[in-house]
């Protein structure tokens, strides 16, 4: 019962017990503390137990009934079925359905023996460690193996009587937020709005009062030629001052922080931390903007989105009652597969239109359909070798997804010739 027990304990939940000065969980970690000792003796025990009852059962029968092959068969059979009835099943069983109070229980007991057996168990234990090396194994004895990422999850997804659901799902986000990285939470360069100093201040005037951000990047005439960050409430103050400029405006700016493309999401975090910055230009390996992170975005992929002066949460995708939803090209496919409840694959391109360029290996005209992943869509509007617009129809429930991801064009404007796989 010992032995099962305290095998199958939880170890955390021992150590949170120790750490309210339950004594009896204090034993048991110092007995699991040292595991090749503790087994050795354990072992030690019951087979010392086992033979001396076998022997003693043997004596019995031979003294009351004599010495033949008749009482050393019943003798063998009665030993045998108190050893597995009493000395294995139900105490096993005991002590794997009780195994904190069984644990800790035993503990008591096995304290003093395993110091007992000490000198005997050390000279097992070299026998066992010449035997092992020699078959090139090695003893771990008392190491403890930490939970990988993997088994944290799993325990996490198995406490759902114990952790609210919100709560969990926090957690899962986090360990996913290692593997994720800036280019699959940012803004796509598409989407980003910008201030050029080259339009009227009239033009100027108009895209800050009107909007939804806190900062603006500032360009001038071509979009890599960054000016710097505008804080959006300070040029609405001179706005109502009417004080409004171009010079007074480039004053206003700050310079702007760059992160390369393929930083680690985890890291940007700590970056933005170090760094007291709440958004940063994602660059690619030619200082090409590919996006914009914001501090946001990451919490966001942690708790979920906000509400509030959101452009993102004021838009958001849902299904129309015909099973359709016409989306922007530029649309990260993580926000699609959140949104929509979509498999899109997200190890690949991050937006929808280079997911579908990568697809159909082409640049397509508009009103080509296929689907990737199981998921019809039409292309809808292509614009300066960028789709714009893409009609998504829902998937249905019996509809086979395509295991290479690859697309099946099922209709275009370009003729028969199109229609391939």
């Amino acid at each position: 019962m010992s032995e099962t027990s305290l095998m199958a304990v939880n170890r955390y939940r021992m150590r949170n017990l120790a750490a309210q000065g339950r004594r009896g969980a204090r034993q048991v970690l110092k007995l699991l503390g040292k595991t090749d000792q503790l087994l050795a003796t354990i072992l030690l025990g019951n087979n010392l137990v086992n033979a001396a009852l076998t022997a003693m059962i043997t004596a019995i029968a031979i003294r009351t009934f004599g010495n033949n092959d008749e009482v050393l068969a019943i003798a063998t059979a009665v030993a045998a079925s108190l050893l597995i009835v009493f000395a294995e099943i139900i105490p096993k069983v005991v002590g794997a359905n009780r195994a904190e109070a069984a644990a800790m229980g035993t503990s008591y007991g096995l304290g003093p023996l395993v110091t007992i057996f000490r000198p005997l168990v050390a000279v097992i234990n070299k026998l066992v460690s010449a035997l092992l090396s020699a078959f090139r194994l090695k003893s771990v004895g008392g190491s403890r193996e930490a939970l990988t990422t993997d088994e944290l999850r799993a325990a996490v997804l198995e406490s759902s009587g114990f952790i609210p659901s919100q709560h969990r799902s926090i957690l899962l986000n986090l360990f996913d937020l290692e593997d994720l990285t800036v280019d699959d939470v940012m803004v796509p360069r598409g989407n980003i709005e910008a201030l050029d100093l080259e339009d009227d201040d009239s033009v100027l005037i108009e895209q800050i009062t009107t909007s939804f951000h806190n900062k603006l990047l500032v360009c001038r005439g071509d979009f890599n030629q960054v000016e710097g960050i505008l804080n959006v409430r300070r040029a609405l103050s001179m706005i109502g001052k009417s004080e409004f400029s171009k010079e007074r405006l480039v004053e206003m700016l700050v310079p702007a922080y760059f992160v390369p493309s393929g930083t680690k999401l985890f890291s940007q975090l700590k970056y933005f931390q170090d760094q007291k910055k709440h958004m940063a230009l994602v660059v690619d390996e030619y200082g090409e903007i590919d996006g914009l992170v914001t501090l946001q975005d990451i919490v966001e992929e942690l708790v979920g989105e906000f509400d509030g002066q959101n452009p993102k949460a004021i838009h958001r995708m849902q299904w129309q009652p015909d099973g359709t939803v016409s989306v922007d090209g530029v649309m990260l496919v993580r926000e699609l597969n959140r949104q929509l409840g979509l498999s899109l694959p997200v190890d690949g391109p991050k937006t929808l239109n280079g997911l579908i360029l990568e697809a159909l290996q082409d640049i397509p005209e508009s009103h080509v359909s296929l689907k990737i992943a199981g998921v019809p869509m039409e292309i809808l509007q292509v614009q300066d070798r960028r789709i714009r617009r893409v009609l998504l129809q829902k998937p249905s429930s019996d509809l086979a997804t395509n295991p290479s991801n690859q697309p099946v064009t099922v209709g275009s404007e370009r003729g028969p010739d199109r229609d391939t796989e």
